[in-house]
């Protein structure tokens, strides 16, 4: 059992799960350290989203119709499809612990939404998230092994987009 940044405790079933936990503790640091309105996390978090959506369509999770929207058409302009997986609470049942808060991981099934649902646990600011998973689309598999560049395409786009929209709000 370990003791996240947060303050809640997790237990640690699955060693190879072991991104979500450093990427909770950012998460937490973001939200204290910054007060952001908006945060996008990126990971190569599941082979289970390999498994959903295979090597070409990375998966998108988030709870702002507005912004995962936003996510999914950038994502079209730029060549790197998202399509959204759910983040429903019912989830967080698969990562039930009796000695911490919860755990770093469930059940094989539902396992892309579980790991999301775990990250959820970790935002408490009142703006909007979404969390990338990318584990499909950050590499080229073959012989030709090799790394793709995504999502950097399209959080360029996506930055550059939501400064023009703060300039002309100003």
């Amino acid at each position: 059992v370990v003791k996240t940044l947060s303050g809640k405790t997790v237990e640690i079933v699955n060693t190879d799960a072991e991104g979500r936990l450093v990427l909770c503790d950012a998460l937490t640091y973001a939200q204290r350290r910054w007060n952001p309105s908006m945060i996008v996390d990126v990971a190569t978090l599941t082979g289970a989203c390999v498994v959903a959506l295979g090597d070409d369509v990375a998966g998108l999770f988030c709870q702002d119709a507005t912004l995962a929207q936003r996510i999914k058409d950038f994502g079209d302009i730029v060549g790197e499809p998202y399509w959204p997986l759910p983040l429903w609470d019912r989830y967080f049942e698969l990562l039930k612990s009796e000695t911490a808060d919860f755990a770093n991981a469930g059940a094989r099934a539902g396992g892309a939404s579980s790991a999301a649902v775990f990250l959820k646990q970790f935002i408490t600011f009142d703006g909007s998230w979404a969390h990338l998973d990318i584990a499909g689309t950050a590499n080229t598999s073959g012989k030709d092994h090799a790394s793709t560049g995504r999502p950097v395409a399209l959080l360029v786009e996506f930055l550059r987009a939501f400064a023009e929209s703060k300039k002309d709000t100003e």
